[in-house]
């Protein structure tokens, strides 16, 4: 029997949600062995808990997936829910050949790194807030809604003023001060994508996540 997921607003509206009780579709998939397609499935029938957010995207609930292994596997080890154990990452790129790359990057890497990627600055501004990644990396150019824009508009966020920001940009410094410039904690870095220096950041990053937080 099939079970949709619940709506984003029963989900954060709930007096006990936490953001960082819910993991991406892929990051569910790496600790359960699986591949994204059998995690939707279990989705979709029921067998793990889950919500979409208003830009479509699952999130899913990291006990429900323990209950899951309980249930089918046993024998196996509980997944880690200690949010401190992993770095909530966020990727805008309306290029899909480029989100492709940096799927097959992160998935080099071994990072515990829990990354939703999205096409356009607006499906990020319809979700970042319920999901507070801990770290934004993004395009500045893009149609539509772009970069700059969302930059702006997260900047009246509170709730996001810990979020670290990467902007991977073809784009000169001249012209990005032309348009308002970055905000002052964000790191700019020109295309095409430096993944040496990326891979070491995101490293220094989970491990300043595990101890701090």
């Amino acid at each position: 029997m099939s079970s949709e997921p619940k709506s984003f607003e029963a989900a954060i509206t709930a007096p006990d949600f936490s953001s960082e009780d819910y993991c991406g579709t892929s990051y569910a998939a790496k600790l359960l062995g699986l591949s994204v397609a059998t995690v939707q499935s279990l989705v979709e029938k029921g067998e793990v808990e889950a919500w979409k957010t208003l830009g479509g995207h699952r999130r899913i609930a990291l006990q429900s997936l323990n209950a899951y292994l309980a249930k089918n596997s046993p024998k196996l080890a509980r997944v880690d829910t200690d949010p401190k154990h992993r770095l909530r990452v966020l990727i805008v790129e309306d290029d899909e050949s480029t989100r492709d790359l940096y799927r097959c990057q992160f998935e080099e890497w071994d990072l515990p790194i829990d990354c939703t990627w999205m096409p356009s600055a607006l499906d990020a501004l319809m979700d970042i807030a319920s999901m507070r990644p801990d770290l934004l990396i993004t395009d500045l150019s893009m149609p539509g809604v772009d970069g700059f824009e969302m930059l702006k508009a997260l900047k009246r966020n509170q709730q996001l003023a810990d979020m670290q920001i990467v902007v991977i940009s073809g784009l000169q410094a001249e012209a990005i001060d032309a348009r308002g410039g970055l905000p002052p904690h964000a790191d700019l870095l020109q295309k095409p994508v430096n993944f040496d220096w990326l891979q070491g950041y995101l490293t220094a990053l989970v491990a300043a996540n595990a101890k701090w937080r």
